[in-house]
């Protein structure tokens, strides 16, 4: 887990959020800073952002890399609803920044929103309205539809999409569903039809979007799948902008093969100006899908629990880049934590050819624990000794850019004498390199294995690492000339393969160890090599 601050926490909160919200990291004794109009003016949140442990937002604060640069206390940003298009998220990620969301605090206002489009939609409600209220009586004008017994398309049926499915279900349409995250199974309980893109295109007639916004979703109704779809559909989105070409989209509905759509969101915003307006089958709303009093309140309240629980035991819930912890796992993981990035740092500091893959090992009570986090804080470990900057957020993210394959495996058998093992592999260029270690019941870790050598050591911040071969004379001899050099030895740990064979020494000692001072360790008959490690 990311080093948590000793002290009391602070937080700024610099869009607006509720006094309830507020109140709850004082609460939970973290100091809070609430000025709700700073996100507006970046050179003033700037200027204090360095002073903070947490940063609670809403939309109007911008994360930029520039304001991140100058955030050297900053820990965590949680965003009060899902979208987290105003975080940087990379170079928080390069800055070792969790960025937490609040996914499930406005589901079901934004599925709402959505079914109440699908309501105006099909029933011509807006215009209805308007025409009214300039006193005609245009009844004959607004011919509507039924939603009964319609096929409505749901594509992207996580948390929104499997709501408005839902809704949709009760309403007595019939759903499918395009998302290719969606199991089987996960399907059936829901109550809907797993279909592939062209498929729902093909057959609903309408069409509601609950992605994100990302490359492989951008244009997702773009102009060539929008002439795939059913002439008179009708197609909403409460999402994000630019899931639908909207030049496309209007050319469409000039054309009648789109009946109508409906729109809470667009490619440009604040929208006030968009090919769309003006068109007499659009309806149009200002990005209203999680505006309700309900919503606005639960993502307040969520943001401010699950930064609170961070800050305060590292638990780690709805992380962006980070996966999660909870506030149970967060005190056995803690030692798991620290023998992960120790064997990972021990095995990266012997290592200087390129590396190509990390392979780590669980074995016995430890692989039904939450090893990604473990798996982060190895990989951390093995990188640090050449990216100083890397830590256990940005880990995963820069090893996967340079091309270096992470392997887990977990074996919650018997892991031989101990009740958890963890062992690391390096695969280097030269040759590989490995490292085994466990937790003992006092909650600090040791290695138990080394090379393939068991080996009983503890983690010390300065330890040799020797190889030589077992002769006698070998302790004698290296403990003469760290004797003669003034350096004291904390402890001393020995492993062999055999007699006479290979062997390895693993040394705490309690002052730096000069160059030429492991160079007459060398010079020892029966010593292999050396080096100075450092935790």
């Amino acid at each position: 887990m990311p080093k948590l601050t000793q002290s009391k926490p602070k937080v700024l909160i610099s869009d607006a959020l509720s006094d309830a919200a507020v109140q709850i990291f004082r609460d939970r004794g973290i100091e809070v800073d609430f000025q709700p109009g700073l996100g507006k003016d970046k050179e003033a949140l700037a200027a204090i952002i360095g002073n903070y442990d947490g940063l609670a937002i809403r939309s109007a604060t911008k994360v930029t890399g520039k304001l991140l640069a100058q955030a050297t206390r900053l820990k965590v940003v949680g965003r009060a609803g899902i979208g987290v298009d105003n975080v940087d998220v990379p170079a928080a990620t390069a800055k070792g920044v969790i960025v937490m969301n609040t996914p499930f605090g406005n589901s079901i206002t934004t599925a709402e929103h959505a079914i109440a489009l699908m309501f105006a939609l099909a029933r011509q409600i807006p215009a209805a309205d308007a025409s009214t209220q300039a006193g005609k009586w245009e009844k004959n004008r607004f011919m509507g539809v039924e939603l009964t017994a319609k096929t409505l398309g749901v594509i992207g049926c996580g948390n929104i999409g499997a709501v408005v499915a839902d809704r949709a279900i009760g309403l007595k349409l019939k759903v499918v569903a395009y998302d290719p995250f969606l199991t089987p199974e996960r399907a059936v309980e829901i109550g809907v039809e797993k279909v592939e893109l062209d498929e729902l295109l093909a057959r609903a007639d309408i069409i509601t979007l609950h992605v994100p916004l990302t490359d492989k979703t951008r244009n997702i109704l773009s102009e060539e799948n929008l002439a795939k779809t059913k002439r008179g559909v009708r197609i909403v989105n409460c999402a994000r902008g630019g899931l639908v070409d909207e030049a496309a989209l209007r050319a469409a509905l000039d054309s009648g093969h789109v009946a109508g759509a409906a729109l809470d969101v667009f490619v440009t915003e604040p929208a006030t100006e968009n090919p769309l307006f003006g068109h007499p089958n659009v309806i149009c709303t200002p990005h209203l899908g999680a505006s309700t009093a309900e919503a606005q309140e639960n993502v307040a309240l969520q943001v401010a629990e699950q930064m609170a629980d961070y800050l305060l035991s590292g638990a780690i819930t709805n992380a962006i880049n980070f996966p999660s912890i909870s506030a149970e796992e967060a005190p056995r993981l803690k030692p798991f934590v620290a023998l992960c990035e120790k064997l990972g740092s021990f095995l990266g500091q012997l290592t200087e050819a390129p590396i190509k893959g990390i392979r780590i090992t669980y074995e016995g009570a430890v692989a039904g624990m939450n090893t990604r986090a473990l798996t982060s804080a190895a990989v951390t470990g093995v990188l640090r000794p050449i990216l100083q900057e890397v830590n256990m957020v940005s880990a995963p993210v820069i090893a996967r850019d340079r091309g270096i394959v992470i392997d887990e495996i977990k074996r919650e058998g018997g892991a031989s004498d101990y009740e958890s093992v963890v062992r690391i592999t390096v695969d280097a260029k030269d040759m590989p390199r490995d490292a085994a270690g466990t937790v003992f019941n006092d909650g600090k870790p040791r290695v138990i294995e080394i090379r393939g050598i068991g080996i009983d050591a503890p983690f010390a911040p300065l330890m040799l690492y020797v190889r030589n071969h077992d002769k006698p004379g070998f302790v004698g001899s290296f403990g003469s000339v760290l004797g003669d050099a003034g350096v004291n030895l904390a402890t001393f740990a020995l492993g062999r393969e055999a007699e006479g064979g290979n062997a390895i020494a693993f040394v705490a000692v309690d002052a730096e160890v000069s160059p030429e001072v492991l160079k007459a360790i060398e010079t020892i008959p029966q010593v292999k090599r050396v080096r100075l490690v450092r935790f």
